[in-house]
């Protein structure tokens, strides 16, 4: 695939594979498609090879610039989430990252839209997607606190992949009628705490989920 080894061998088989998606439904993780997806996911091509060995360890990683790419668990909890509530197309996520998370939703809904503010990585994520054939997601450079840019877009679900310290109006603007908000939200010394927001006309009713860890979300937009 284009320089991809999808299979992997070692410590990234598919063997390695199950064993993660095994620890993922003995933590609770329940909907079979999330844990399919995981399972043919590979992982080990959103991480430097060096640390490759450690790709399908339940744990995040890090991805340079200060950045990790998420726990396993918390990607397949926020996906998981989601598919929860209603019929969800369209998603937003802040925060692409290594482009793992962004793999995982586009496998499972019609239209992903992913801004990030480092473009270094963006680049980087694209051409693995790009690699891995997955074509349906739109991408933008820039600050994540702003949304996705223009007023006419509303999502069905936004997943937001780095903590700020309070919830971000623009994000809550761009949810659609029952749209769904999956946040971490705490600061970086704080302790954090996963939130699901849902959209009922011009309020917006909050459920405090668990306890988590993420890099903080940050202002701007940076090479």
């Amino acid at each position: 695939m284009n320089g991809i080894n999808r299979q992997g061998i070692g410590m990234t088989s598919q063997r390695t594979r199950t064993r993660l998606v095994d620890r993922l439904t003995q933590e609770g993780i329940s909907n079979q498609k999330v844990l399919d997806i995981i399972a043919s996911t590979p992982r080990h091509v959103f991480v430097d090879e060096a640390i490759s060995h450690r790709a399908y360890e339940d744990t995040a990683l890090p991805i340079g610039r200060g950045q990790t790419i998420s726990q396993p668990y918390v990607v397949a909890r926020m996906t998981e989430l989601l598919l929860q509530f209603g019929d969800v197309k369209k998603v937003l996520e802040i925060g692409t990252g290594s482009g793992y998370q962004t793999s995982i939703l586009a496998q499972i809904f019609e239209q992903v839209y992913s801004v990030e503010r480092i473009q270094a990585l963006q680049q980087k994520a694209k051409r693995i997607l790009r690699q891995l054939k997955l074509t349906n997601v739109k991408y933008h450079y820039g600050d994540g606190f702003d949304g996705w840019p223009g007023d006419t877009e509303e999502f069905d679900g936004i997943i937001v992949t780095a903590a700020p310290a309070a919830v971000p109006q623009r994000l809550l603007s761009q949810l659609s009628e029952g749209g769904i908000l999956i946040i971490p939200v705490g600061g970086q010394h704080d302790v954090q705490t996963l939130k699901l927001i849902q959209r009922s006309g011009e309020d917006f009713d909050i459920h405090e989920l668990e306890k988590v860890r993420f890099v903080p979300l940050l202002n701007g937009a940076t090479e």
